[in-house]
């Protein structure tokens, strides 16, 4: 397995966990919706709208460094319910197993670029440190020196384009749109005998009742017809910022300045508002020079080389097939 490694992450502390069959394992690049994808499966599995344990003890981020490895390890290990696990490791550096259900979930990358933007403004650095240190504490770790990071820019445009246009490896950075589309490229990539499930960001805001319906059924989980409503209510964007303090990821509230605004807006097509024409034709140019073109086309749910005025894009998001790998 490859080794992928940032700021408090480590894909190596996956080396020993055991795991079960029927296990299912959340893998997503950074705000393309695995937050989301956790809440959705806790609700199916457990069937119940009030979580009884905070969502990251429910289903604990592995390769996280701000808890324990052994901790986290006792956590799953106790667990009875079918164990739900996040990641943000791309397939080749993760464990493959066929008992195994792999989940993994698309969203534009301009969205992402911004989404990850405001989701850095709002991480509490200092308390995302300080749980790094204590946990390396209790496992015995000694930590190396932290990764130098390249200065933010201060424009908001600035700031997307150096996202979009890092060259970092994949193995050595958390996000950028070469390490996004690397990721999926990943799970187009699995073994035929792996179970695969590819969600996109855009059907999950489009119809997340059906969604929901759809991944129960892959997932062979049965939920009695009355239950459904209160479940997909649950899932809901604004239901879960109601909750933030319990399901934001990380370790818990005071590893972000505001723990709702980890869900901020949720929205598609943010990028309308900061890229003319030009930037768009820059972008296109980018992504394919990264991948192929049917993954290109699948994770940008409208043409990327159109020209013209960019319009309203509230109706144009189609649907994909959750079926089918990124």
């Amino acid at each position: 397995m490859r080794r992928y490694q940032g700021t408090v992450y480590d894909s190596n502390r996956w080396d020993g966990f055991q795991l079960r069959p029927g296990d299912i394992i959340i893998a997503s690049s950074p705000k393309c919706g695995t937050t989301w994808t956790q809440m959705i499966c806790a609700l199916l599995i457990l069937q119940e709208p009030e979580l009884p344990l905070p969502l990251d003890r429910l289903s604990p981020w592995i390769d996280m460094e701000t808890r324990a490895r052994t901790e986290v390890f006792a956590d799953l290990q106790a667990q009875t319910h079918r164990r739900f696990i996040k990641t943000h490791t791309p397939l080749d550096g993760l464990p493959h197993d066929p008992r195994v259900t792999y989940i993994c979930v698309g969203r534009d990358p301009r969205d992402v670029a911004l989404s990850i933007d405001r989701h850095i403004d709002n991480m509490n650095i200092g308390a995302w440190l300080k749980a790094r240190e204590h946990a390396a504490a209790i496992d015995g770790v000694e930590l190396g020196p932290l990764r130098v990071q390249t200065p933010r820019p201060d424009g908001e445009r600035d700031r997307f384009w150096q996202w979009v246009d890092d060259e970092t490896p994949s193995t050595q950075i958390g996000s950028s749109l070469r390490r996004t589309m690397e990721h999926l490229q990943t799970f187009r990539d699995a073994p035929n005998e792996l179970d695969v499930v590819s969600l996109h960001y855009d059907d999950l805001k489009a119809d997340l009742k059906g969604q929901m319906r759809q991944l129960a059924v892959r997932l062979g989980i049965h939920v009695d017809e009355h239950l459904w409503p209160r479940l997909v209510q649950a899932a809901t964007f604004g239901a879960m910022r109601r909750r933030a303090d319990t399901i934001v990821p990380g370790g818990g509230p005071e590893h972000w300045i505001d723990p709702a605004a980890f869900f901020s807006r949720g929205t598609s097509g943010q990028w309308c508002n900061l890229l003319d024409d030009s930037d768009l034709a820059r972008y296109a140019a980018r992504v394919r020079a990264l991948a192929a073109a049917d993954l290109v086309d699948w994770v940008h749910s409208t043409p990327i080389d159109i020209s013209g005025p960019i319009g309203d894009t509230s109706s144009i998001y189609g649907a994909h097939d959750p079926q089918d790998r990124p």
